[in-house]
């Protein structure tokens, strides 16, 4: 099939009974785990995936934002666009779409990215490894996930340990946990998530405990999280009511 938008990889998904919420909409970080996914095989297909690890090398997410047009729902099928969307300085961008079976835009994603030793922990220029028909470096979006600040007043705050189950290959926090967490402070206040903007800050690690400040400006969300008063992440949040 012809891609829309210059999107360069597609795959198809079937929403889950365990990726929902109890209203049946598909949960934000079940979401952000397909965007992961497609994104790790658009990226090994492309030889600038995993295979980076035979040079000391990884993929960090640094910024990741979704805005949800309308949630897919239990059983939909759901077609998932990326591509690469240039570079700027040390960051590389992908852009992702979301379509229901009637090519209706149910979501829209921009993500940046880090290339780091996984040693040293250096950063990396990001075209020494990618193909620039995919990431031409002379180009750059026009959106791009913003930096936040934290702001507002503040409405709660929670500690929680990082579980096993909270972590990814690298034994790092997965990104779509710290949404997952986003996800469960904000339904204490009867909210769920419709867009999201989130900053990855610093690693955390099995056992870590992570202190979620929660507050409010005006109609957005802000959640803070930090280890031993160390920022973790921090996200920002557009959200309806439950």
């Amino acid at each position: 099939m012809t891609l829309p938008e210059d999107f360069q990889f597609t795959r198809e998904f079937e929403v889950g009974s365990f990726q929902v919420h109890p209203d049946g909409e598909i949960r934000m970080c079940s979401l952000a785990d397909l965007l992961q996914e497609i994104a790790w095989r658009h990226a090994d297909s492309g030889d600038f995936g995993r295979n980076l690890l035979d040079n000391q090398q990884m993929w960090v997410l640094s910024r990741f934002e979704i805005k949800v047009s309308k949630f897919p729902r239990w059983g939909d099928k759901i077609r998932i666009f990326t591509g690469g969307r240039g570079a700027e300085k040390l960051f590389a961008f992908r852009e992702f779409l979301v379509w229901d079976q009637h090519e209706k835009v149910l979501a829209r994603a921009m993500s940046s990215w880090l290339l780091l030793h996984t040693q040293t922990k250096r950063i990396q220029k990001p075209e020494s490894v990618l193909p620039p028909e995919l990431f031409d470096p002379t180009k750059k979006p026009s959106w791009q996930p913003e930096k936040l600040s934290f702001m507002g007043n503040l409405i709660g705050e929670e500690e929680i340990k990082v579980q096993h189950s909270d972590l990814d290959l690298y034994h790092h926090v997965n990104n779509t946990s710290y949404i997952r967490w986003v996800e469960n402070s904000l339904s204490e206040f009867g909210l769920k998530a419709q867009e999201i903007s989130i900053n990855y800050l610093s690693e955390c690690h099995a056992g870590d405990r992570i202190v979620l400040s929660v507050s409010k400006l005006e109609e957005e969300i802000f959640v803070l999280g930090e280890s031993n008063t160390k920022p973790v992440f921090l996200a920002k949040v557009q959200a309806l009511k439950l």
